[in-house]
């Protein structure tokens, strides 16, 4: 098996990760859209549906750009860039709407990870609710563009 083979066996492991972790932030949403994250009285329940949320966020948008869009750039034979190279070159193809919006989703997954402030939290909810519909559907589009390039075994 050649280097390209195992590169498309790895995509194919990639896609099935990418429908999961899309799954499992949009069954996080359907939970989280309805509370009132601007109230200050979330219940437990509500905390931890909000912290699935964000995880499942951050999750979604490392695997896309850490993992999907490095993944598509070695089997395409391109130089591996910066993560704000890949941004720009999948929205060239199509693979996310905007690199503008996608370079905010992850600016937010930093602040996943790095911001503990109760207010600051607050906001993150607000806009993971707001991103993850973008998130989720540009999974769709990575998956239709892999499938279309003939980019996975399988």
């Amino acid at each position: 098996m050649n280097d390209r083979q195992t590169l498309k066996l790895l995509m194919q492991e990639n896609i099935q990760q990418l429908s999961k972790a899309s799954d499992q932030l949009a069954l996080s949403l359907t939970r989280c859209e309805h509370i009132d994250i601007s109230s200050n009285r979330l219940t437990i329940d509500q905390q931890e549906k909000l912290e699935a949320l964000t995880s499942r966020f951050a999750r979604l948008t490392d695997l896309i750009t850490q993992k999907t869009l490095r993944l598509i750039e070695q089997i395409e034979l391109e130089n591996i860039g910066s993560l704000l190279d890949r941004i720009n070159k999948a929205e060239k193809k199509g693979l996310i709407k905007s690199a503008v919006e996608f370079i905010e989703i992850r600016q937010l997954r930093n602040s996943i990870t790095h911001d503990y402030d109760i207010e600051t939290l607050n906001k993150i909810f607000q806009s993971c609710i707001k991103y993850a519909p973008t998130l989720i559907a540009s999974v769709q589009s990575i998956k239709n563009y892999i499938d279309t390039k003939q980019l996975a075994s399988g």
